[in-house]
This record gives C-alpha cells, structure tokens and sequence, in this order.
C-alpha cells in the first residue's frame, strides 16, 4: 500500500491520511503523540497502580518500526502496516493509530475467529479487516494517539471517524481496536464501535518495601507455597541475573532468541518475532529493556524479556531450552515483582491469561476492545454476542477476586 491521498471523511479542521510504513513517519511527531506525558527521569511512579502508563513502549515509534523492518510485522506476515495520520492545516502530526489491514487472526489475543468463521459461512468475506493494535502484544494502552494541546477532542474525534473511512477504502469487513485504554474504549463506543470485555491478571504496588513485605500480605499457606517454589526452581545451581541498559549483548539476544524459538515452536509452530527485532529494540529502546536470564553449569538455559514503563513492567515473551520444576514462574512473575518493588513500579502485567497467576499474587483486571462492522447484519449478530460475554466476563471478574491469595484479617503466623 502505498502512501494515500488524504481519506474522505468529515473535518474542516485536519486532513486525514494512512502511511504505508512506519518509516515514512517522522518519530519525534510520533511519540508527541503516543507519548504525550511521559515522566522526566527520577520522578516518582504515582499512588495510583492501575493508572495509565505516562511511557508505554509499545506504542512509540521505535517499537512499532522494529517490528516493521524486522520483517516481523509485514504484509507478508499478513499485517500490511496502514498508520492512519491526523494532520493541522501546518502538516503538523496531532494525532495517530498504528493500523494494520489483516489477512488472518492470528497474534492479536482478542478472538474473532467465531465471527469470521459465521460471516464467511453466511456469504461474506472477513478478510482483510482493519485491526488497530500493537503486533503480537497483549498489553492496554493508548490507541487513539493525540498529542497535547487545544485541538485534542477535536484531533481525536477526527481520528475515529477516519479509523472508520479507512475501513470503507481499504474494502474492509471491520475495524478491531484492542487492547485500549478505558478512555478510548469509551469514546469509540459513543461513535458507533461494540464493546467487548476480557481479563488479565496484574499485579500491583502499593508500596512494598521488598518481596518478604509482599508475601506478608498473602495468607500464610499461600506464602509457604511460593517460599518453596522458588526455592525449589533455583535447585540445581541454577542462579538468575537481570540484565537491561548498556549490559545487554548481542550474546544475550542470541541466548534468548533460542529459548523464544525453542518454547514458542513447541506451543503454536511458528513463533512470530524474528531474531532482528531483538537486536533493532535493544538499539533503539535498550535502558526500556529487561532480560531476566536463567543460568546452570555455566550457560544460559532459560529467560525471559520485559519492557519497562514509568509506570508498569511488562512481561512479554519467555523461553527456556531445559526444563526444571516452577522456574517459568521464578523467571517470569516472582522476579517481575522482585524488579517492580526495586524501580518502585505500580504494578507487573504478565501478559495473556493465566488464571495460575491468581495464586501468586497477581489480580484479575479487564482488558478492553472495540469493534466496528461494515455490515449491519453482522454487526448486530456480535453485539448480542457481547452483551452476553461481557455478563460473563464481570461475573468472573468477581468471583476471582474472591479468590486472590490476600489474607482477609490479622497476619497469620508461617505454618
């Protein structure tokens, strides 16, 4: 696709306009935009742990074009990047969504294969479809980016109609905007989008001193048991390092690439990242990177990678090429939250799913997206669909939440 003339849609104010590439985007403009409130170095983290993140990664520029000139995120991977682009009468960038015409379902974490499977068994044709998301990352954030200033309802405004002209122009069946924030969802809903509901587990901060702080706050069963699995995951000589920032090496890239091909070949056949996105992110985002690396006898054997917010560590992919008793959960929550309560971060996302993660402290919290159909038909078919989801999804929500290891009175002694 190449760069578009400017889309049809109603604003006297902007024009309108879908990229080809994330390289043809100036990247200051960009992260103006995606990033419009980050916090300058040293200032504290907020009270708040289920605030939005001032710096989410996965929206800056940098990010979003590592996963494009790695090849990782192309048309040929079926995501042909279309950023659509919000412009003042000054050419001025005032607002963005990282938009992709898909031509599969695959490495989104919100499903639609149902609806697809049903539209095509009706007639219709699903594919392509306009998806607005971050590759291959189940992580809430930002998805209507819009930089500071006067124009920023109005920019945003303009940005959602556009999200749906480009639909039209592209001969798209539906727009899916997923992962977004609470603000966003909301004012897509107002604009004609369907809500739909789902869960994660996050754990959050209040404060912590340290990790035994942490563990007094859990009933005294759940305690023992998280005493003894991590001790039990560090047997064998088996020691753990953090690496970020300037110590990150090419050696640690190669390590973990081999654990992320090895684990991720095993549970979906072909993992999604090539080997040059690690080394594009550790360029561009590397004091924004955390490995948590497993060692024995002298090599790395398992690992897992985090990006780091002002606000929030995001676990993101994990690996290993031997397998030892409760280390996934050693390397990819416990010392999560080991990393947290050290950068005084609000809270840890773990990524997708994971009802195993309650048991560990982590909470359940709801994750957020919108959905627009070109067909009416259609679009009346899922919205009955995810009125009734969305029941289930609050029901469960509760019922997990009573179900968190947190003690409900005075501290328990250690059994």
């Amino acid at each position: 696709m190449s760069t578009r003339s400017p889309i049809a849609a109603r604003s006297s104010e902007f024009t309108l306009r879908a990229a080809s590439s994330f390289a043809q985007i100036d990247a200051v403009s960009w992260d103006a935009c995606a990033n419009p409130a980050v916090l300058p170095p040293g200032t504290a983290s907020g009270e708040n742990p289920c605030a939005d993140d001032p710096f989410n990664p996965f929206v800056s520029h940098a990010f979003l074009n590592a996963l494009e000139q790695s090849k990782s995120a192309t048309a040929r991977a079926g995501w042909s990047p279309c950023p659509l682009l919000v412009e003042n009468p000054k050419g001025e960038l005032v607002a963005c969504a990282p938009a992709y015409l898909k031509t599969h379902s695959m490495g989104e974490y919100v499903f639609d294969h149902a609806f697809a499977d049903a539209y095509e068994r009706a007639g219709g044709r699903y594919y392509p479809k306009l998806q607005v998301s971050v590759p291959f990352t189940p992580v809430t954030g930002r998805r209507l980016l819009v930089r500071n200033g006067a124009d920023r309802e109005s920019a945003r405004a303009t940005l959602i109609g556009g999200l749906a002209a480009l639909m039209r122009q592209t001969g798209a069946s539906s727009t899916h905007v997923t992962f977004a924030n609470e603000a966003d969802w909301n004012a897509l809903a107002e604009r004609g989008f369907l809500k739909r509901l789902d869960r994660q587990f996050h754990w959050l901060n209040p404060g912590y001193r340290n990790f035994e702080e942490f563990l007094g706050v859990l009933a005294s069963r759940k305690r023992k048991v998280i005493r003894r699995e991590r001790r039990d995951a560090l047997r064998n000589g088996i020691s753990i390092e953090w690496v970020t920032g300037g110590d990150i090496t090419e050696a640690h890239l190669d390590a973990f690439f081999a654990f992320y091909m090895d684990t991720g070949s095993r549970k979906w056949g072909r993992p999604y990242l090539t080997r040059a996105f690690f080394t594009l992110l550790a360029e561009k985002m590397r004091e924004r990177l955390l490995f948590v690396m497993a060692k024995r006898a002298g090599r790395h054997i398992a690992g897992a990678i985090n990006l780091i917010g002002d606000l929030a560590l995001y676990g993101r992919n994990w690996g290993c090429v031997e397998d030892h008793p409760f280390l996934h959960f050693e390397v990819c929550y416990y010392q999560a939250i080991e990393f947290a309560i050290h950068r005084k971060l609000a809270r840890v996302e773990a990524g997708a799913q994971g009802e195993h993660k309650l048991a560990r402290g982590y909470v359940p919290a709801e994750t957020h997206s919108a959905h627009l159909f070109a067909d009416p038909r259609l679009s009346r078919a899922v919205a009955d669909y995810l009125q009734n989801e969305r029941r289930y999804v609050e029901m469960g929500n509760r019922e997990l939440a009573e179900a968190t290891p947190f003690r409900r009175g005075e501290a328990e002694p250690d059994e």
